[in-house]
């Protein structure tokens, strides 16, 4: 596992952690390079950013999201961090999302951008119920981890911890994302231009 850490201040740190996960094929390096830490930095938000590769895949990877939790998210709440949010861009979204419908380790809020939310069929399946709240995941819910995602989001409601989402309105996976923030309040979800990709 490989990480980045890019603390607000070097003397202290920030009552809020934010750890990111890429999507498949990228690392670390990339959340720098596309200035993710830097506009943190502008915007004088008090948030310390942590960019980890967790050699993420394939969905489903339960060793990834227990390192996830060991490794990362339990010793930034015992270093002192108040609250530790957990973001993830396309796989890396997928893995936070799952991470949370496990109830794998500590988090208070989360962040996906774009996150893959599964395949064809199963997206296919959730449309036809005609929204996430007709949709039934059925006995495979606890076994397969695309349904259990479903199960999770379809759960969120008042009084839960935060969810946001962004993605792109021509992302090659928007029938998905479309249904994911349909279940969740509009103040919650941004839709920019832009397709799957690290611009958007």
């Amino acid at each position: 596992m490989r990480d980045l850490f890019r603390p607000l201040r070097q003397d202290r740190i920030a009552q809020t952690r934010m750890v990111w996960l890429p999507g498949a094929f990228h690392t670390p390096s990339d959340f720098v390079q596309a200035r993710f830490d830097a506009a943190v930095a502008q915007r004088g938000v008090e948030l310390d950013l942590q960019f980890v590769d967790l050699a993420l895949d394939h969905l489903g990877d339960r060793s990834a999201i227990e390192r996830l939790a060991r490794d990362i998210a339990r010793p930034a709440r015992a270093a002192g961090c108040g609250a530790v949010w957990l973001g993830g861009i396309s796989l890396g979204g997928s893995f936070v999302l799952d991470y949370a419908a496990t109830d794998a380790g500590p988090w208070d809020g989360l962040c996906l951008l774009a996150p893959y939310l599964g395949n064809r069929l199963l997206i296919g399946e959730i449309a036809r119920a005609g929204c996430l709240a007709a949709w039934h995941p059925g006995p495979l819910a606890e076994s397969d981890e695309e349904r259990r995602i479903w199960r999770f989001i379809q759960a969120r409601g008042a009084g839960r911890r935060p969810l946001f989402l962004g993605y792109g309105g021509e992302d090659r996976f928007a029938q998905g994302l479309d249904l994911m923030a349909q279940a969740l309040p509009q103040a919650a979800v941004q839709v920019i231009e832009g397709g799957h990709d690290w611009s958007t």
